[in-house]
């Protein structure tokens, strides 16, 4: 039987089988994607928390999760070559002031690609400490964190006379001047059928309405850049020769090396490729904004880090995770009823999964229980947690505006905790490689 081998689980895979096994998995997601959505149509039926699925927050959640989704796909390609990339937050940063500085004069397509060009200076200087130099790629990450918010800011204040210079601009010590806005698409004729039918309230056919209008009027052409981004990523990484040699390096470089592949190289394209992207999220955020702004990034580069985590270094589990918080990020600004509403949602999520645990936990006999006392107890929290949270949206009022601010946050560290598949990094992530030590 022919067979290949699976580059994530390093096994000899009957060819036969891959097909119907990916097919399996991708029914299982479409299934749970469905039964997701069909559980928040009732909910938003039921408390009439109508922008739960409303057009205006489908459009803000996709456009909230470009920034994460370009970070969390900057990291993949960093961490596909074994190079650990925690500095995509001052990556971003430095993306953010590139796209400032050139948007106010060329537009806010050159503010894209000054914000990658930026974002991959970082890129460089964190592949020559970690791939040439053999420095910690933790700390290495750490110090480009640390140092590129001082250094945007510095730029910055070193242009500020020529912004003060451009009349109406709003430019200053910290802030760029404003740039145009980008394009935005709609499918013509689809605003007022798909806004009426949203307005019905109907349960589940006027939430349908409400992405597809999210999703097809006023989307920013952002959105389809960062789309084609992760077609290109998928298709370079996972069908191509090229891409095959730069993840073999992130799996097994000394084997990679023994078949003639340049580790060195591929790691530092990799690593600077991960700083253009990551640049171009931050070039997002300054074009979102209409200018560079000190402090603009707001952890969005730890969440696109969480992101990749979550997806489990694919492509198509990153963009889910990047939804998933892009979501959170939009419901913040929407009416204080959706954003209580989403602590009925948190509370029966963790109720599902907490019962979920105790019972296939119990469901095995006493002596073959995989897991100690740490274990059920984190099991029967969730479950307790989810109660107390489901509870608390029936006596509550309002939602703090500070627990409001931090949804994002709590969101991300809840789906990490609570993500019930095994995560597998690339084997050799975050390794030292020097050639020939092997």
């Amino acid at each position: 039987m022919s067979a290949m081998l699976d580059g994530d689980h390093k096994a000899l895979v009957p060819m036969d089988s891959v097909a119907p096994a990916r097919r399996s998995a991708l029914q299982r997601m479409l299934l749970v994607g469905a039964a997701a959505f069909i559980g928040l149509s009732l909910i938003r039926f039921l408390t009439g928390a109508n922008d739960l699925t409303s057009g205006g927050t489908v459009n803000t959640a996709i456009l909230s999760a470009v920034p994460i989704a370009l970070a969390g796909l900057a990291g993949l390609w960093s961490e596909r070559s074994g190079v650990v990339n925690i500095g995509l937050e001052g990556m971003l940063v430095l993306g953010t002031w590139g796209a400032g500085f050139a948007g106010y004069q060329w537009g806010p397509w050159a503010a894209l690609l000054a914000g990658g060009l930026c974002g991959s200076v970082g890129g460089a200087l964190h592949a020559l400490a970690t791939v040439t130099f053999g420095v910690d790629q933790v700390v290495s990450g750490v110090a480009i964190n640390l140092l590129a918010p001082g250094a945007a800011l510095y730029l910055n204040k070193l242009m500020s006379d020529r912004y003060q210079n451009v009349s109406g601009s709003g430019g200053g010590d910290k802030q760029s001047p404003r740039m145009d806005a980008i394009q935005q698409l709609s499918i013509p004729g689809a605003e007022g059928p798909l806004k009426d039918l949203q307005n019905k309230q109907w349960f589940l056919l006027s939430d349908i309405a409400g992405v597809l209008r999210g999703v097809f009027v006023g989307t920013s052409i952002l959105v389809v850049v960062t789309v084609l981004m992760f077609v290109a990523t998928w298709f370079i990484l996972w069908r191509t020769a090229f891409g095959l040699r730069l993840r073999s390096c992130g799996e097994a470089p000394y084997a990679a090396e023994s078949l003639g592949v340049n580790v060195y190289r591929y790691k530092y394209i990799a690593v600077m490729a991960s700083g253009f992207i990551a640049g171009i999220g931050g070039g997002a955020l300054a074009v979102i904004a209409g200018l560079y702004k000190d402090g603009q990034t707001g952890g969005r580069g730890y969440i696109g880090l969480a992101a990749m985590i979550f997806g489990n270094w694919r492509p198509g589990g990153l963009a889910t995770g990047a939804g998933l918080f892009g979501y959170t990020d939009a419901l913040k600004s929407r009416q204080p009823d959706s954003v209580k509403a989403l602590l009925l949602i948190l509370g029966i999520l963790l109720v599902l999964v907490g019962g979920w645990r105790l019972f296939r936990y119990y469901k095995q006999p006493a002596g073959f229980r995989i897991g100690g006392v740490g274990t059920v107890i984190g099991h029967w929290l969730t479950l307790a947690i989810g109660l107390a949270a489901a509870i608390g949206y029936f006596f509550t009022d309002a939602i703090p505006t500070e627990l409001v601010s931090a949804t994002p946050y709590v969101a991300t560290l809840i789906v990490l905790v609570l993500a019930t598949k095994s995560f597998r990094m690339p084997k050799a992530d975050g390794q030292v490689y020097r050639r020939g030590a092997h």
